[in-house]
């Protein structure tokens, strides 16, 4: 162990609450009935299961959880093959969840997967670039906004702090907030806080919208 890895591992031991990550993770619809055998590994990885939900999504919310992906030739199939059955959503935690969980799922080409990384879960359970078995989130921004969507009610932690924050603010708080109080100025309501609470909850833009069609079938 190098002395950076050793220290970082004191400070972990010491302050764990900075370093434990959260990010997505999820079990596609040809896995499914691997879950168990999954999970199994995935524990056996250091990595704790905080939440976990199956659920079955519509092509629209698909749409939506894959937003990044809009454009790209593939995303058609993409949102075609995810709402074809029902996927299973965990948040998983340890210390540096993002970059470990991207490094047990392997490359996310199934075929190059078996050739460089035969260990993975991609190159187990996947078969193609497609059809490749798990999803993880690619960073911290990305699985916070994942999380939020798969599960509404959850507090993300840990809290963003420095660079992390203020990208967090331009994305996704500034616009909302500078929209809400332009509304505000045309309407010049009687009790302003009031109605500039009420519009920010009817406008949340990190609130997704997937109660309706989102069938839950486990807790």
């Amino acid at each position: 162990m190098s002395v950076e890895e050793q220290e970082s591992m004191e400070q972990l031991v010491k302050y764990p609450q900075i370093f434990v990550e959260r990010t997505l993770a999820i079990l596609k619809p040809q896995v499914i009935h691997k879950q168990e055998e999954i999970e199994a590994i995935i524990l056996r990885a250091g990595f704790h299961i905080i939440q976990k939900r199956k659920v079955h999504l519509s092509p629209e919310q698909c749409s939506d959880f894959y937003s990044d992906q809009y454009g790209k030739m593939f995303f058609p199939s993409l949102t075609a093959y995810m709402s074809s059955g029902p996927i299973i959503a965990m948040t998983l935690a340890r210390y540096k969840a993002i970059s470990y969980w991207k490094e047990l799922m392997g490359p996310s080409n199934s075929l190059k997967a078996k050739e460089t990384h035969p260990d993975s879960l991609r190159a187990i359970y996947g078969t193609d670039d497609l059809r490749n078995a798990v999803h993880g989130s690619y960073c911290f921004t990305s699985a916070e906004r994942e999380i939020r969507f798969m599960f509404p009610d959850v507090i993300i932690e840990p809290v963003p702090i420095g660079q992390a924050a203020k990208d967090y603010l331009s994305l996704f708080v500034n616009p909302t907030l500078l929209a809400g109080l332009t509304e505000l100025c045309k309407h010049k309501p009687a009790d302003p806080y009031t109605w500039l609470a009420d519009w920010l909850l009817k406008h949340n833009p990190n609130k997704p919208d997937v109660k309706d069609q989102m069938i839950v079938e486990e807790p």
